[in-house]
């Protein structure tokens, strides 16, 4: 018996073209790819463009060159850390730890300034800290098969408790460090009229998408995300994945601690709650489920643009710091919601089919080889 269904979504979304069902020469191969990826963040994208058209209107220096250079800056910390997340999230896990581990990090970082050692010993101190972090993580949950929700809750708490302890809850400052110059122009400096930090963050990115597309281990993390016992059964070894998506947050979180204690000229030992309501906030309007197998780089950097945005335009319209975190928490909640309703589908049509007789066919779907002989 044949059984066809119209408006199945694929079980596994990669934020990759389908199969384009024009005929060859309709559409360029750039167009076609484009396509798919466009429409299924057809909705944030016209909403990132009223918001951006509104602030515009209303305020003039919105669109100035050192507002825009001034946004993109503020929120490397945030796009960092939800570079990472998204690979958490489409393997169907979540860090709660992430911010923690960034300030920890950032902890480490700032003693090895205040000491006088050199930039790059620094630099190596940090991402050896965040890797160390995310490694911890990646044990408990991949191997000892902890819940994911408890590893990263408890490590939350003891990384936050653990920077606090560190320096007795002081800022270290790293002005004055001779390591630290290095760090201020990576930070500050520009190619031209162009942030230096901007550029890191494109780059990013795109080796982010790139390897979720290209890679072995990008195919794999989408088959454990979707379902691991499956992916188990396919040959893919679900611990190692796993292991390396939280070791692969960790870095990220050493990334972030860097970026952050830059743009501070100092350490801090306390948490912003907020980074991980914002981290989260854009992976999930970013498309990437949270029930695993789907998402990709290109949402989650639209998403924390579009949180940027909102942020921006209601600071330089002087609207109230305790409306701008109203604004993002109603934006997470609204995230949230969309996720559930995709993962429901809300969105897409159900599957349709009509019986006939001992067949189960497609509304347009051709008749059986048996009927068209009859």
């Amino acid at each position: 018996m044949t059984t066809y269904e119209i408006g199945n979504p694929d079980s596994i979304q990669l934020d990759q073209p389908r199969e384009s069902r024009q005929a060859p020469g309709e559409r360029s191969k750039a167009l076609a790819g484009l396509r798919p990826v466009l429409g299924k963040h057809a909705g944030l994208m016209l909403a990132f463009a009223l918001v951006v058209v509104y602030f515009w209107m209303t305020q003039p220096i919105f669109m100035t060159w050192a507002n825009i250079s001034n946004l993109v800056a503020s929120n490397s910390v945030v796009l960092v850390l939800a570079v990472g997340a998204t690979f958490v999230v489409i393997s169907g896990g979540l860090d709660l730890s992430t911010v923690s581990a960034t300030t920890l990090a950032g902890m480490c970082l700032g003693f090895v300034l205040a000491d006088g050692h050199s930039f790059v010993v620094a630099l190596i101190a940090v991402l050896l800290a965040g890797v160390a972090l995310g490694l911890a993580n990646g044990i408990l949950i991949a191997w000892v098969r902890m819940s994911f929700l408890v590893v990263t809750l408890g490590t939350m708490t003891i990384y936050s408790s653990l920077a606090q302890v560190s320096n007795e809850g002081a800022t270290i400052s790293v002005f004055s460090a001779p390591g630290f110059a290095p760090l201020m122009t990576f930070v500050t400096g520009r190619l031209g009229p162009i942030p230096y930090i901007m550029i890191f963050d494109v780059v990013l990115a795109l080796i982010a998408g790139a390897v979720l597309r290209y890679t072995s281990y990008g195919r794999s993390l989408f088959a454990v995300g979707s379902n691991q016992e499956a992916a188990r059964i396919n040959g893919i070894n679900v611990t190692r994945v796993m292991l390396c998506t939280y070791v692969l947050a960790g870095l990220a979180a050493g990334i972030a601690a860097l970026v952050q204690v830059g743009r501070l000229s100092g350490a801090s030992a306390t948490t912003d709650p907020s980074l991980l309501m914002a981290v989260l906030a854009a992976v999930l309007l970013g498309g990437t489920a949270f029930t695993g197998g789907e998402g990709g780089i290109f949402g989650t950097v639209l998403g924390v643009l579009f949180l940027g945005v909102i942020t921006n335009g209601l600071t330089i319209s002087q609207v109230s710091a305790f409306w701008t975190g109203t604004v993002n928490g109603g934006v997470l909640l609204l995230a949230v919601l969309i996720s559930t309703g995709r993962d429901r589908g809300w969105f897409t049509r159900k599957p349709r089919t009509v019986i006939t007789g001992d067949q189960v066919l497609a509304p347009d779907a051709p008749e059986a080889p048996e009927q068209q002989r009859a």
